[in-house]
């Protein structure tokens, strides 16, 4: 069995904390599942659940070019089948599927399991997961999904109605999506699960799929071609066209964390960064990314997160309509995680055909950036701390605690981090940052030979 694990969202409603550089799946606010004391993401947890479940060698991420350099810096050189852009899960899973088969052996017939990146579960959802392969063979299913049992009625969810109970499993009567409460707790009782969006098949159905629009399953092809496939959802597309379905139930904690009120109950304690929450609060969380504490005085449910990107002060219960209130606000995002380091924009000022951006930026220690140069705008560094090898045009040089230094426009360089290297960049031109970044190469030992 092969796993595909769907990255492809910017969760926007743990705003301010996600943005369309830092998507909700990369914020490190949750315990892993083996040590509470350390805080990591989304994402790192359930690869770490599925590295202990033996899965991690047949599974592959599908992300966006964009998150690239943060699920490098997260879980480092893990398979990745990159959408050339967003175009919903039907497209995503098709291009995943082209992946496994052109770069991990996968065959027609072998199952494939598509599921979220982002859900807070135990170990035993991958069991039950394992199990599916099985269930497909005995029960020649086309789609198998995966099931959890409802602790409380939810309009959050969508529902499975079972139908007739086989040994492990059910086949499917009709789905409910996001019902009202009574009905939701009528479904409960009628024994309906929470549908967990995780879709299990063989890969053949996606080759007749994409065969009705003229492609392969090739994902060098897809990937040229994304734009011809139909931007659409897998149920749409697939399951809703599907009659022969079956559930497997799965019986452990499972939760969406998709907005602040979920995501705050699996935290480990109150606050995050400087906080101080006074005794007469009641269910208040504070997480604060800032260098100024916050201090929080007799509020209850409550949640007040604080990043560069903004501050929120939200009741918990009205968290999850936070996407309908930040529609509008197109803010460049001020913090971005890369593989090699960090950036955290502190000021930007901009005017006709001259802008100045002044970031802080800091390059693990080993980590290297790419050779590039910029033909709108000038630079200045100053060193705050640490020590690296710069190369400009080929010279190299040494830089540390205090020193500083212009790059001008068209001059190629890259930077490497001998210790942790944290440095003050200010750009003086036309434009600046991702807009004027012209790439040559990633490759270190490229880079070093140049003027040797």
């Amino acid at each position: 069995m092969f796993t595909v694990l769907l990255s492809g969202g910017s969760g926007k409603r743990l705003w301010p904390l996600s943005n369309d550089l830092r998507s909700k799946q990369y914020i490190k606010l949750l315990p892993y599942e083996y040590d509470s004391g350390v805080r990591c993401s989304m994402v790192q947890r359930v690869w770490a659940q599925l590295s202990d479940a033996g899965m991690t060698s047949s599974s592959v991420i599908c992300a966006s070019s964009g998150q690239l350099e943060m699920i490098h810096s997260q879980l480092g050189n893990v398979p990745i089948a990159i959408e050339p852009d967003r175009r919903d899960t039907f497209p995503a899973i098709a291009l995943s599927c082209a992946y496994l088969v052109d770069a991990m052996g996968a065959k027609e017939n072998d199952v494939v399991c598509i599921m979220p990146v982002d859900p807070f579960v135990e170990s035993s959802y991958y069991q039950s997961i394992k199990e599916i392969d099985d269930v497909l063979q005995e029960s020649s299913a086309d789609i198998a999904l995966l099931g959890a049992k409802p602790t409380y009625p939810s309009e959050k969810y969508g529902y499975i109605v079972p139908g007739t109970h086989y040994q492990g499993y059910f086949s499917v009567e009709k789905f409910l999506e996001k019902p009202q409460l009574e009905i939701a707790q009528d479904l409960i009782n009628q024994g309906a699960f929470w549908n967990c969006g995780v879709f299990c098949f063989r890969i053949k159905i996606l080759i007749e799929k994409l065969l009705h629009y003229g492609l392969a399953l090739n994902y060098e092809e897809l990937y040229a071609n994304y734009d011809k496939l139909p931007k659409i959802s897998f149920d749409y597309e697939v399951l809703e066209k599907t009659t022969n379905i079956v559930v497997v139930p799965y019986e452990g904690v499972w939760k969406d964390l998709g907005t602040w009120n979920t995501l705050t109950e699996e935290m480990v304690g109150y606050t995050f960064g400087k906080a101080h929450i006074s005794n007469a609060c009641k269910n208040t969380h504070v997480i604060n990314e800032l260098n100024i504490p916050i201090v929080t005085l007799g509020v209850n449910d409550m949640v007040v997160v604080a990043s560069f990107d903004g501050i929120l002060v939200a009741d918990k219960r009205e968290s999850s309509n936070i996407k309908d209130v930040i529609q509008d606000i197109k803010e460049r995002p001020m913090y971005e995680e890369r593989r090699w380091g960090t950036i955290k924009t502190l000021d930007c000022s901009e005017r006709p055909n001259a802008t100045t951006l002044t970031k802080k930026v800091t390059i693990f220690a080993g980590m290297s950036s790419s050779y590039h140069y910029h033909e709108l705008y000038d630079e200045i560094w100053a060193v705050l701390r640490g020590k690296a090898e710069l190369i400009i045009d080929g010279d190299h040089r040494q830089m540390e605690e205090g020193s500083s230094i212009q790059i001008s426009k068209g001059q190629k360089h890259a930077v490497k981090a001998i210790e942790e290297f944290e440095y003050i960049e200010i750009h003086l031109g036309e434009t600046s940052g991702e807009v004027d970044m012209n790439r040559i190469t990633f490759d270190w030992q490229e880079i070093a030979s140049l003027g040797k």
